[in-house]
């Protein structure tokens, strides 16, 4: 059903494969690192028990509205996505790795994961759904984001991950023409400058 990478756990491979939900909120609130809060806008039950669905949805939303300094969140997320960049960058130079390069799904991810970060204390209603497409409603319902921008990265992302799927389902990698997707690229980097580089 899903892909799981167990190293990216609370502790890292040191870590417990399992923990309880009060280990699992200690840590988020005293441990975890921007880039796990990053992950947690993500983070969705799929299955199991109701009570604790309930249990991590309310520690989910507690550590999503936390306050933050926004300078510093903001130099976090950045780097984070820098250092990601370095170690997972695309091999292709002549290609356009469509989750990977800048302009590209995971720059769209960092945006809408640094904006929930950053503004959910104010509005709560920013962790609702886990999801980007939703989430960017979101931002702009929130007015956070002007909705024309919003609009924009939801085209931007959908185009790229159907493109992403269809390479998927015929066994290609996901890298394609450099000029691949310009205007959608264009629109991210944008996005990316407004927010992560101003």
């Amino acid at each position: 059903l899903y892909e799981v990478d167990a190293r990216l756990r609370p502790s890292g491979a040191a870590g417990m494969l399992v923990t309880t939900a009060d280990a699992f909120a200690d840590y988020q609130q005293n441990e975890a690192w921007t880039w796990e809060h990053q992950a947690l806008v993500r983070a969705r039950v799929v299955y199991g028990d109701p009570e604790l669905q309930a249990r991590f949805d309310a520690i989910r939303r507690d550590i999503l509205t936390t306050p933050r300094e926004g300078e510093k969140l903001q130099t976090e997320v950045r780097e984070m996505r820098e250092k990601m960049r370095a170690h997972l960058g695309n091999k292709h130079h002549d290609r356009f790795d469509i989750k990977a390069d800048a302009g590209g799904i995971t720059d769209i991810e960092f945006i809408t994961q640094y904006l929930v970060l950053r503004y959910a204390s104010d509005k709560p209603k920013l962790t609702r759904w886990s999801d980007n497409v939703r989430i960017l409603e979101l931002l702009a319902q929130n007015d956070i984001m002007d909705e024309a921008e919003a609009r924009a990265l939801t085209h931007a992302y959908t185009t790229l991950r159907d493109a992403l799927h269809h390479l998927a389902l015929q066994e290609q990698p996901g890298n394609v023409a450099p000029e691949a997707f310009s205007q959608e690229r264009e629109q991210v980097s944008a996005s990316w400058q407004k927010w992560l580089m101003a």
